[in-house]
């Protein structure tokens, strides 16, 4: 079936092909509201939408969003950041042409082209993890970065605010009663560890607690790098072992829980433990289910998009916008063990006093 053109539903319509054009383009004209109608309804009838690239090439806008990324495609809990950047650019009337480079510098220097020439309205640079990068040439200067920011500046970024995440996640133990807390640290180095370290730090000497060295372990960032890091943190002495345990990962919290449970251990009655990264079909499936930091990857590229589009004034002095990280609690976090059996002593007590 051959497609509708604009004279079809001028002639349908019983007008011109340059009212039809006016119209559906809402180009401002002393055209009546009732020719309008007339138009619009004629231009259904027949199946007519206007051509996007004709469009295009009249308003200088190609309605369409260009976002690279470098493994957040094939990344469960980064995927989030997609559903974000794509929900903001629905709404907004553009569609995101995704490229993955899976962290090749030749297809990333391809797709930056590719994506220039097809004149998008905007451009996102994306990564799976919160990190510094090197701005690749041939950016667009309004490009925004996703969960990264330039190592030169120059471009409006977006990433989480891994120094307050590491302060709430400690401040959680803390009010539950807590003073010998672990930090169960990634030996891989990445920015986040640095960052969460300097907020249990901060959140510590807020409450007059005493930094003991021995309660920073590191291990790999999966479940048995996380065990066997727990498994020096509960080999210390009962008299310094800690209470409780703020993970980098809610994969290494995983293997934290291991540990426990073959000492013989139950969270959170016996220990606490605390995750990060609120990650699906994870943390909230743990026995108990784990309380956790949450990353907030969907409202990340939300943002981005919504930043990139002009549609979210951030000023144009291109700092680093910090998300917010929000505790999600669930039931890994209770009082320490000294608290909790207080009160059964006393029921002890009062119960060999009854007759």
């Amino acid at each position: 079936m051959a497609r509708a053109r604009i004279s079809d539903v001028a002639a349908a319509a019983g007008v011109s092909v340059t009212t039809v054009s006016l119209v559906m383009n809402d180009v401002e004209s002393r055209i009546s509201e009732q020719t309008r109608r007339r138009v619009r309804e004629a231009a259904r009838a027949v199946g007519y939408a206007p051509s996007s690239v004709a469009r295009g090439l009249r308003t200088q806008q190609t309605r369409t969003v260009g976002l690279i990324s470098d493994q957040i495609a094939t990344t469960p809990f980064a995927g989030r950041m997609l559903a974000g950047a794509q929900d903001a650019a629905r709404e907004n009337g553009h569609l995101v042409f995704l490229v993955d480079t899976g962290g090749n510098g030749a297809i990333e220097r391809d797709a930056i082209t590719a994506l220039t020439s097809q004149q998008v309205d905007a451009m996102i640079y994306a990564c799976m993890w919160h990190r510094v990068v090197e701005a690749p040439e041939g950016l667009p200067p309004a490009t925004v970065f996703l969960d990264c920011r330039p190592a030169a500046g120059g471009f409006r970024s977006v990433v989480p605010d891994d120094r307050a995440g590491g302060y709430a996640a400690t401040r959680e133990l803390i009010r539950a009663g807590h003073r010998r807390i672990a930090y169960l640290d990634t030996d891989d180095g990445p920015i986040a560890s640095n960052l969460r370290h300097e907020g249990y730090l901060e959140a510590l000497a807020e409450a007059g607690i005493p930094v003991d060295p021995a309660l920073h372990v590191t291990g790999a960032t999966t479940a048995q790098g996380g065990r066997s890091a727990a498994e020096v943190l509960l080999d210390i002495p009962e008299s310094r072992r800690p209470t409780a345990i703020f993970c980098f990962n809610d994969r290494m919290a995983v293997g934290a829980y291991t540990a426990a449970h073959h000492r013989g251990l139950e969270i959170p009655r016996d220990l606490s433990v605390i995750g990060y990264d609120d990650q699906q079909l994870v943390a909230a499936e743990q026995d108990p289910p784990l309380t956790t930091i949450a990353l907030p990857h969907y409202e990340m590229g939300r943002w981005a998009m919504e930043v990139a589009l002009g549609v979210r004034e951030e000023g144009n002095d291109n700092a680093t916008h910090q998300m917010e990280c929000p505790v999600v609690r669930r039931d890994s976090v209770g009082p320490p063990p000294a608290q909790v059996a207080k009160p059964n002593r006393r029921r002890a007590s009062y119960t060999e006093r009854l007759p």
